[in-house]
């Protein structure tokens, strides 16, 4: 059976045959009705339906754990094939947050990420990043707003097609209907990707996983640096088709003793000095598989305000879900081999 689920208008008007119109009204019941059903789908035509029924599926990847923290926050574990993947709705009064994953694992070897230790094991396709949207939607219902973020496992820009056709999926007006100024991608600095956004027509909020302030800390921390350094990436983002009263935002992994001091923050705010940027600090969220503590709240308060006395914009990003190994860097942490725990922990 073919998967419908991830296609976009044109694609399934070819797919099933029928005029694009037709093609729209599929799409609208999988994402502003969240339908899976084509029974249900009652304005198409009954041969239509039955003939869409014979040969094609929607099917959504499927919950097999959902997981509530003390905060609020709910980790979904799901299976996808024969992988399991995890996902994050973060509620707020403001608005809902929520995390997705684009690959299963991931292959960069970030060496303060969970999920970097599983490795990459495939990438997702579009149909089970957008499912993974509607999967949580059909668990908690439609928030009045809702934002999207690409930062839970693997490498966005490493699964490009992939994840810039449920980015257009998502935003689409008669799709999910998300504003791109609420989606949000996170990358470690692809930078032959980053050239492929100057092309597209619209792209999402970009955040760059930095995390150091130099290029021998952070090859070390992050060996894509060895390819693309920093001074190069920066380059490349001030290349950026970024819009009017929007930046990039860098996000900045703060490692008690390793890159937490007021001389990393100095080098931080000459390193980001070419570019309109924010910066959000996000102190490690300490897990058994890393060998990396915490700063203490002081060592982050005099971080911050280095940076903001530098004229950065600096936000210190709150942790959500760390009772349930959901917050930033911990998703995974389940599916690891208990071998690959760094030694002495």
């Amino acid at each position: 059976m073919t998967v419908l689920l991830g296609l976009e208008p044109a694609e399934l008007a070819s797919l099933i045959g029928s005029p694009e119109y037709r093609a729209m009204q599929v799409f609208q019941w999988f994402y502003q009705r969240n339908a899976q059903d084509f029974s249900a789908m009652t304005n198409l035509p009954r041969e239509l339906r039955e003939y869409l029924n014979a040969n094609f599926t929607a099917t959504l990847p499927q919950i097999v754990k959902a997981e509530h923290s003390r905060d609020g926050t709910t980790k979904y574990a799901m299976q996808a094939g024969n992988d399991l993947i995890e996902a994050v709705h973060m509620p707020d009064e403001r608005r809902d947050t929520l995390c997705i994953s684009s690959q299963a694992g991931c292959a960069f070897g970030c060496k303060f990420c969970v999920t970097a230790r599983m490795n990459l094991r495939r990438n997702l396709t579009a149909g089970e990043i957008v499912g993974q949207v509607l999967l949580a939607l059909k668990d908690r219902g439609k928030p009045q707003r809702l934002n999207i973020v690409f930062m839970g496992m693997g490498e966005p820009l490493h699964n490009y097609d992939a994840v810039m056709k449920a980015f257009r999926i998502m935003s689409h007006p008669r799709g999910l209907g998300i504003s791109p100024r609420r989606i949000t991608l996170s990358t470690v600095g692809l930078i032959p990707a980053l050239h492929r956004l100057k092309s597209e027509p619209s792209i999402p909020n970009i955040a760059v996983s930095l995390n150091a302030p130099n290029d021998t800390l952070r090859d070390e921390l992050m060996p894509i640096n060895r390819t693309y350094p920093i001074e190069k990436l920066i380059e490349t983002l001030k290349e950026l088709p970024v819009k009017q009263r929007q930046r990039i935002t860098f996000e900045y992994v703060l490692l008690k003793g390793v890159n937490d001091s007021p001389e990393s923050a100095k080098q931080l705010v000459r390193a980001t000095q070419a570019i309109a940027c924010k910066i959000n600090l996000i102190p490690l969220n300490p897990d058994p598989h890393l060998p990396y503590g915490r700063p203490d709240e002081k060592t982050i308060e005099t971080f911050a305000k280095i940076l903001a006395d530098g004229g950065r914009t600096v936000a210190v990003r709150r942790s959500r879900g760390p009772d349930i190994s959901a917050a930033c860097g911990q998703l995974g942490t389940q599916y690891i081999d208990p071998k690959l725990v760094p030694a002495g922990l």
